[in-house]
């Protein structure tokens, strides 16, 4: 970088355009608008979407399904996690799973699910439990602690 090769900004130094000045310019009386219609007119702007009169994105998709709005969403933690991060007779908090990753920080309810196999008694407090592992905890000589949500 030197004073011989600095440059402005691309597209920030450029002629503009004078409308409207003489057929000679090529942009005389009309002023590259075209005739008529309302594009021709001042004041007038596209709404969003549009595209000229053909039929726009958002209508021509077809739209299929359903969202419900009230769906409560759990962050998902398997049995075999549990195994490999916690020592026999830990108590497994949301927290704790927080501090080690499995757990986003910014979703408050955790589902443990039955993936994997449970050697060590654990206790663990999660808002949900599958039926399988709350079994398979149970079977481990653990617990499912369910928590409020």
């Amino acid at each position: 970088m030197g004073l011989n090769n600095l440059k402005p900004a691309d597209r920030s130094k450029f002629k503009k355009k004078r409308v409207g000045r003489g057929p000679g310019s090529g942009l005389g009386k009309t002023s590259g608008r075209g005739h008529k219609g309302a594009q021709s007119r001042s004041g007038y702007h596209f709404k969003r979407g549009f595209e000229g009169g053909q039929m726009p994105l958002h209508r021509r998709v077809p739209k299929r399904g359903f969202t419900n709005i009230f769906r409560t969403e759990y962050d998902v933690v398997n049995l075999d996690q549990l195994e490999t991060l916690f020592e026999k007779g830990a108590t497994v908090t949301v927290d704790a799973l927080r501090e080690r990753g499995i757990v986003s920080s910014r979703t408050a309810l955790v589902k443990v699910l039955g993936r994997g196999e449970v050697t060590k008694a654990l206790t663990v407090q999660a808002h949900k439990f599958s039926g399988k592992a709350a079994e398979k905890l149970a079977a481990a000589g653990g617990k499912a602690e369910a928590i409020a949500q």
